[in-house]
């Protein structure tokens, strides 16, 4: 795996986290769907919903990317990390994933 392909996985977990979030017809529902469900919503206000979360999970996965990368802090700490797979290829080591996380979280890609 490189730098890009690591970014685009955090990618895939944000988009299935949000849709399995607002899934309201598979077997395997989420807590967080059915409490949005049980919230009775208009189609308007489960979009605005849907957004804030988007945004929010965005956020959140944009901003470890960048403190994996060292490019922002995690806690009060800012440091970079090499990220390694289970053989133990490396997969980064610092500055790799910022622009990647940038064009994924932000609609470059």
């Amino acid at each position: 795996m490189n730098p890009e392909e690591f970014v685009k996985n955090f990618y895939q977990e944000k988009q299935n986290i949000l849709n399995s979030s607002f899934d309201t017809q598979s077997e395997y529902r989420t807590l967080v769907s059915t409490k949005i469900e049980e919230l009775n919503l208009d189609k308007f206000q489960i979009e605005k919903l849907k957004e804030i979360i988007s945004d929010v999970l965005r956020d959140t996965f944009y901003t470890i990317l960048l403190g994996l990368d060292g490019s922002a802090s995690i806690g009060n700490t800012q440091q970079s990390f090499k990220i390694f797979d289970e053989d133990n290829n490396l997969i980064s080591e610092g500055d790799d994933l910022e622009g990647f996380a940038y064009d994924y979280f932000h609609g470059n890609k």
